[in-house]
Formats: structure tokens, C-alpha cells, sequence
């Protein structure tokens, strides 16, 4: 397995994305204590810190929310917790430190830590693992509580989360008296593995195996659960619930397609695959590469998005793709890079990493506005306003981002990822650095025992090359393995001025540095036009732009009004030109043709008029900034002309 790198030995400085990872610490963190503090103007309540609050004795009241509220705390502490380690700052480490304080009073005498169960049914503790997000809450406390102490070195809230761990260790299990249960929604066991690594405590590697190896097996223990008389339903749509929801339809390895809710598949898969390295199971890594292989190959968007059913957040089935009414959860893309990192750390395969940056560059930074103020929960990649309304079947697509969310699992999960963006950038096996992302800005670590540090410079994805300053490389030498994007064209590298014969394996090309170097990679990413197979009902007869990881769209803004009756010819020209959009970012514009409507009357709904076209000038920007100039029709996919 490839390591990842500290976080306190990175800084980003890249024209790109330092105006997202800059908003996190200036911006979104500081926005999101307000929303969880129930102080942003016109939004949704979050009442989250006010249960804790209850929880702990401090004040009265009854408890508010989801029943895994308590995670959107945990994710912004982890979020703090990457942002600290990069960018220390005293006062918010101070905000964070009371909150960690107000967690621990709320902590039973046993390590029990979840406020919905303390504060309002106590007697159904651990008796609706299918509903409760019990474990899946534990999970994202164990992650927040590591990120913290990594970041700052402080250990009360991994010791608040180490009597939790512990007392789940007690609570699940094979041995008589346990419960012979795994959770509905899945996420402990990703916490567990990390509380394994900084701590050493075997245990709690091998109680996210029991989660990972007893799902599915035997009789379905969610079904089980459901049929006691005790048993209190929480989600009423779970009325008609089936195994495959939570992915306990079968044994984990048995499993050969993405099904039920994409969050909860992509968060298993991640966990299979640091068991698959922590272990050396072949047979789980290799689930991991069929699951991965049908999501990817047969059911994901282009933008990296996943999760095309509106209705409980799910797959559905192979090449089912809508554009206009998918889910494609914010949250569901950044599972899916947590899980392509860990592929690709176990296998050395670029490929998962041309995945991750896809999801990256779009669908997460779609998920949040360019002030940090606002953020999209479903990523659609076609909206008419006019046709998103509520109580039809796309009330969950928004044409506007939101203030905040009553489940708002969204937006700190986004905050968290862009603070442990320099986690993507680089990893590192024991004489090889991995360029995975090109990124502006310095890193540091070891080799053989010395400080190697790089200094990367490019304008990536704008332009496409970049150079690497490597100094301090051992008399051993080291290897650099830099990353060939499926996108890219003639990928050329010189070291010290003298060009490199480009040498690939697995998408990386691997170079042999002796002492220090100047590293320049080029390469051509032209705008092209992107088809679907023909399988995927929705885009057949369409394509979409794209150039490098950026997929573009087009907004009424620059189009005008139904941007459905717009058509592109192939052989168009499409024009790179960089605009003052969005601090100047590339957009593309080419020649189209507009379906004319000038025979139709208002009162016409259908007639036998012939289909007239003209000529426009259309124009496309990167879809990560749509919706940041107001509310207007939005497409990715545009009908092609034969």
C-alpha cells in the first residue's frame, strides 16, 4: 500500500485550486459554525451543537434533527483538523477545543456517544442498526477525532472516541452474547481502520473486518431486526426496504454490481479496500476491482457523479444515466475518490486516480459555490427551474444552490475533502514518490532517512504542463512515478533540460532521479466532444465537452432560453479562450444551431411544422461553476447534428 503524506508538510499555492482550499479556513468553516449554531439567516435550523448541548445536561430540551445529526459536528471537526495541520490558527483551534469538551460531557459512563439515543429514545440503543446511523456516526467521530489529533497533537477527542471504539469492540461480535450485527449505513469501519493506524490497537482492524465479513452472510440481519416486536421504524420510506439498499443482499465478496444507496456502497468499498491491504485478501481486493469496474464502466456520469435514482439515493441498473432528475450526491462522489485513492494506492494503477480527479474538478467543487456560502446536495447535469418543483418527481433538484440543509451531510463533507486535498495530490511507497494530481505548491518527506522536498509550478487544467523542483534526493536516489491522464496526448518529460524516453506502467511514467532535478512534464489536452454508449438511453445522439478533467456546460446565461432545442456539429471548431469568468478561467466556445420556434404559437402544443434551424455562436463554461451568476437553465449534453 502506498502512504499518503502529513499534511503539515504540504502547501498549496495553485491559481486553480487555492480560491477552493483557501475558502475552507476563510470562508466555509466559519460559515458552518454559524449554520450549526443556528445563526445563517433564512436556512434550514441545524439545532446540532443545541443536542449536544441537551446531551451533556447543560441545557433543556428536546432533540432536533436527523438521527445522525451529530455527524455534521464531527465531519467540520475533521475538517478543522486538516485545516490546522496545514494552516495553524489559535482561535479556531480554541472554538474547536470547547466543542471536543461539550462532546466528551455528552459521552455516557460507558463510552456510548450518539444524542439521539441519549436524548430522546434511550431504550432503543443498538436495536435498529438498519435505521439508527448509530455506527455510521461512530465512524465519522473516529475520522474527525484522528484528523484532529494529526493536525494538532492533541488527544482528548481520539480518547473520547477510543472508549467508543472500545465499547462497540464489546458490543459486535461473533461471541456469544454479542450482537451478531453490522451497520445499516456503512462508515464505522473506515473510523476503525483509522483508529487501528494511529493507535496500533489490533482490535479495532479486526472489528471492521467482523463488519465487512458478516454482511451479508446468513439470514439477513436487517430483516431479522425489522420482524421484533420492539422494533421502531425512523424512516418511513423504508417501508418497502430490500437488502441490496444497504449492500447486505450478499456476502461482500460475492457482490459483482454497485447497488442500493451509493453513499453507503462507495463507504464499504473504501473500507474492503484498506482491509484488502491490511490484510493481503486478494479475494476482497478483487471484489474491490469488479464493484469498481461496474461503476465506472456502466454507471457513472461523466462528471464523476454516481447514484442515478432521485428515490432513496441509489443505483439503479447499467447505462441508466437521466440527466434531469439523477441524485449524484455530493457525498456520493466524494466516497467514490475515497475509494479510487485507496485502489489506487494498493495496486499502482493510475486509472482509479483519472477517476478520482474526474470527481474531483467537477461534481465536488459543483457541490459549493464560489463565496463558500451555499451548496448543492443532488448534482444534476440538466436543469430547467421552471420544472423543479416540490411534490413532483424532481423536487430534490434545486436550480440554486442552498443556504443549508436540514440533513446536511453534504457540505462538511465537502469542507473535509478540500481541506485534505494534499492528500490527493502525492503518496509515496519506499523509494518511489507518485505525482497523482498537478497542483502548485511545496511537500516534503523522507527517503532513506532525508528530507526531500518538491516544489511544483503549472496552471493545470488551464494549461497543460508542469514543472518539478526535487531537492535533497539521497545518494540512493528515488523514483518519481508522474501520472498520465487517459486525456492526455504526446506526454513529454524532461529532467534537467535533456528529454526522458516516456516509459509507462499502469498509467504512470516512472523516472530514476540520482541527485536533485528540475522535472517538466507537457503534454496536449484539447477540448473535444465526449459520446456515451449508445446503451445509455439518456445521451444517445449527444455529446458533451470536456478538456483535461474539466467537463463542460452550458447556461441560459450565455445560450438564452431552452437550451434543449440547440444542436452542435462535430466538425465544429471548438475555440479555447480564456475569459474573466470565475477569476479567468477557459471557456469554449464553437458553432451550434438553434431549433426556431417562430412558427409555433403560444397555444400550439403540437402541429406538423417543419424543424428549421440557425445559426448562434455558443458558449460553455466548466460545470463546477454553474449556478454562480443566478438561476437559469443549465446542460451538459447537447443533441449532435449527422
Amino acid at each position: 500500500m502506498l502512504e499518503t503524506i502529513d499534511l503539515k508538510k504540504i502547501k498549496i499555492e495553485d491559481p486553480f485550486w487555492s480560491r477552493h482550499v483557501d475558502l475552507v479556513r476563510k470562508v466555509i468553516i466559519p460559515y458552518q459554525w454559524d449554520a450549526m449554531n443556528d445563526r445563517i439567516e433564512d436556512a434550514e435550523p441545524s439545532h446540532c451543537l443545541a443536542n449536544f448541548e441537551i446531551a451533556a445536561g447543560r441545557k433543556k430540551g428536546e432533540f432536533y434533527g436527523a438521527v445522525f445529526q451529530d455527524t455534521d459536528i464531527a465531519k467540520w471537526l475533521e475538517a478543522v483538523g486538516f485545516s490546522l495541520a496545514a494552516y495553524p490558527d489559535p482561535a479556531l483551534e480554541e472554538t474547536a477545543d470547547r466543542v471536543i469538551g461539550l462532546i466528551a460531557q455528552a459521552q455516557q459512563e460507558d463510552g456510548y456517544l450518539d444524542t439521539y439515543f441519549i436524548i430522546k429514545d434511550p431504550e432503543q440503543r443498538w436495536k435498529n442498526l438498519c435505521e439508527g446511523h448509530e455506527l455510521y456516526t461512530a465512524g465519522h467521530m473516529m475520522e474527525a477525532a484522528v484528523a484532529y489529533y494529526q493536525g494538532t497533537g492533541k488527544r482528548k477527542f481520539l480518547d473520547v472516541v477510543l472508549r467508543l471504539a472500545d465499547l462497540i469492540c464489546e458490543t459486535f461480535g461473533a461471541a456469544e452474547g454479542q450482537i451478531h450485527g453490522y451497520p445499516g449505513h456503512q462508515e464505522v469501519e473506515i473510523g476503525l481502520v483509522k483508529l487501528y493506524r494511529v493507535t496500533g490497537e489490533r482490535r479495532y482492524l479486526e472489528q471492521a473486518r467482523y463488519f465487512i465479513d458478516a454482511r451479508g452472510v446468513g439470514e439477513n440481519y436487517f430483516m431479522a431486526e425489522m420482524k421484533r416486536p420492539d422494533y421502531k421504524r425512523i424512516f418511513p420510506e423504508f417501508a418497502g426496504y430490500t437488502p441490496a439498499y444497504s449492500q447486505s443482499h450478499l456476502p461482500v465478496r460475492e457482490q459483482t454490481t454497485a447497488e442500493g444507496h451509493a453513499v453507503r456502497a462507495v463507504y464499504m468499498y473504501s473500507a474492503m479496500a484498506d482491509l484488502a491491504g491490511e490484510y493481503g485478501d486478494e479475494g476482497l481486493l478483487q471484489a474491490c476491482k469488479t464493484l469498481w469496474n461496474n461503476i465506472v464502466t456502466k454507471r457513472m456520469y461523466l462528471t464523476g457523479s454516481i447514484g442515478s435514482s432521485g428515490l432513496l439515493e441509489r443505483f439503479t441498473a447499467d447505462y441508466d444515466l437521466p440527466n434531469d432528475c439523477n441524485y449524484s450526491e455530493s457525498c456520493a462522489s466524494i466516497g467514490l475518490a475515497m475509494f479510487g485513492m485507496r485502489m489506487a494506492g494498493l495496486t499502482r494503477d493510475a486509472s482509479y486516480v483519472d477517476v478520482v480527479e474526474r470527481a474531483l474538478y467537477n461534481t465536488v467543487l459543483a457541490g459549493i459555490a464560489l463565496d463558500g456560502r451555499s451548496f448543492f446536495y443532488v448534482n444534476p447535469l440538466e436543469v430547467w427551474p421552471d420544472n423543479c418543483l416540490e411534490r413532483t418527481s424532481r423536487e430534490h433538484v434545486k436550480p440554486i444552490r442552498q443556504k443549508w440543509y436540514g440533513v446536511a451531510c453534504c457540505p462538511p463533507n465537502i469542507a473535509r475533502t478540500l481541506a485534505s486535498l494534499g492528500q490527493y495530490i502525492y503518496a509515496k511507497s519506499e523509494d518511489t514518490l507518485y505525482v497523482n494530481l498537478f497542483v502548485s505548491g511545496s511537500m516534503e518527506t523522507t527517503f532513506s532517512g532525508r528530507a526531500v522536498q518538491v516544489q511544483m509550478r503549472t496552471r493545470f487544467p488551464f494549461e497543460n504542463e508542469y514543472g518539478l523542483s526535487v531537492s535533497g534526493v539521497p545518494d540512493e536516489g528515488i523514483r518519481l512515478a508522474l501520472r498520465v491522464p487517459d486525456y492526455s496526448r504526446a506526454y513529454r518529460i524532461t529532467v534537467n533540460g535533456v528529454e526522458e524516453t516516456v516509459q509507462t506502467d499502469r498509467g504512470y511514467a516512472y523516472l530514476s532521479l540520482s541527485s536533485d532535478s528540475q522535472v517538466k512534464a507537457v503534454f496536449e489536452a484539447p477540448a473535444e466532444l465526449i459520446r456515451a454508449n449508445p446503451r445509455v438511453h439518456a445521451d444517445c445522439g449527444r455529446v458533451a465537452l470536456r478538456k483535461g478533467p474539466l467537463v463542460y456546460c452550458l447556461e441560459e446565461i450565455d445560450n438564452g432560453k431552452n437550451l434543449s432545442a440547440l444542436y452542435v456539429n462535430a466538425k465544429a471548431e471548438i475555440r479555447e479562450e480564456t475569459s474573466g469568468l470565475f477569476g479567468g478561467c477557459t471557456v469554449l466556445k464553437f458553432q451550434g444551431k438553434r431549433m426556431k420556434d417562430s412558427e409555433w404559437g403560444t397555444d400550439e402544443l403540437y402541429g406538423t411544422h417543419a424543424v428549421r434551424l440557425t445559426d448562434v455562436t455558443l458558449q460553455a463554461i466548466p460545470y463546477a461553476y454553474w449556478n454562480n451568476r443566478g438561476v437559469g437553465e443549465m446542460t451538459v449534453w447537447l443533441k449532435e447534428l449527422l
